[in-house]
């Protein structure tokens, strides 16, 4: 899937060629912020204003916009697994927190 880029945000990119319109949304956010346009240029354009839109709304009411990838997401694994994962931790004198971090930055960085 194409996706847009602006500020912290991500946007979604589809075509609804019945109605020859290109579309979106915000992803990754729990509140639900669309736009569209009739060409793609355009779609550009009203993604930026909408993430524009939504954190001057967001200021104006007093409230912190959503932001995607906060940091904290929730894994289900094996039981084994965790509990292999743990140990290393312990071994290592770190939380198993930071031992998941470490372990996911060696990963992408190869």
């Amino acid at each position: 899937m194409n996706s847009l880029k602006y500020k912290e945000y991500n946007g979604s990119v589809c075509f609804a060629a019945e109605d020859e319109i290109f579309y979106g949304k915000i992803e990754h956010i729990n509140d639900l912020i669309t736009f569209e346009s009739d060409n793609a240029h355009g779609l550009k354009r009203a993604f930026e204003d909408a993430v524009d839109d939504y954190i001057a709304f967001c200021e104006a009411k007093g409230i912190t916009p959503d932001k995607p990838f906060k940091g904290s997401f929730n894994v289900r694994v094996n039981p084994v697994l965790h509990k292999l994962a743990y140990q290393k931790a312990l071994d290592k004198g770190i939380s198993l927190n930071k031992f998941i971090e470490a372990t996911l930055e060696k990963e992408l960085k190869e």
